[in-house]
């Protein structure tokens, strides 16, 4: 017999939580005004994310386990808050960039915080050289540009205006 590895327990909890947010998709009310449907992209993101974790879940049943090592990381334990807050630096650092964001979202608005955020989250996980900070730099203002434009132009959806450059 063999044991559940903690990737199958992981993916089944997932699509039980897949499944609940398709249900949940099923209860929003439809005005019936002759448009689209408010439940359609709720839905197509809860069957999206439904098809990645039923992915997930056959990979983790699939797994070939006769062969697996104890990893480095497994082997050492981290046992002290100092050890613990440099194993998990980069997640935690990306979430303070992103409260930060969050925080100066209604002087620096979206497009300009968006690109700041995109701009250090990508230099504090890709390494901070010229070469890539250059990088960085278009990366970050052709997408949140690309964005900003598609949510503002396309969709009009009104998106929060900075209070430091209001035209922006």
């Amino acid at each position: 017999m063999t044991t559940v590895s903690r990737d199958t327990l992981v993916s089944i909890v997932l699509l039980v939580f897949c499944g609940f947010l398709i249900w949940a998709g099923f209860q929003i009310r439809d005005p019936q005004f002759g448009e689209l449907s408010p439940a359609a992209w709720p839905k197509a993101v809860s069957y999206v994310l439904t098809g990645f974790c039923l992915i997930y879940f056959l990979q983790s049943v699939l797994a070939d386990r006769s062969n697996t090592t104890p990893s480095t990381d497994d082997a050492q334990q981290k046992t002290g808050v100092i050890q613990l807050l440099q194993y998990y630096a980069n997640p935690i650092i990306c979430f303070a960039l992103y409260f930060l964001f969050l925080y100066t979202l209604p002087y620096l608005g979206t497009l300009l915080g968006g690109i700041a955020l995109v701009f250090a989250l990508l230099s504090v996980l890709g390494g901070i050289q010229l070469k890539q900070l250059l990088w960085h730099m278009v990366l970050a203002v052709v997408s949140v540009g690309a964005m900003w434009s598609l949510f503002t132009y396309g969709l009009r959806v009104m998106l929060p205006r900075g209070t430091l450059f209001p035209s922006i």
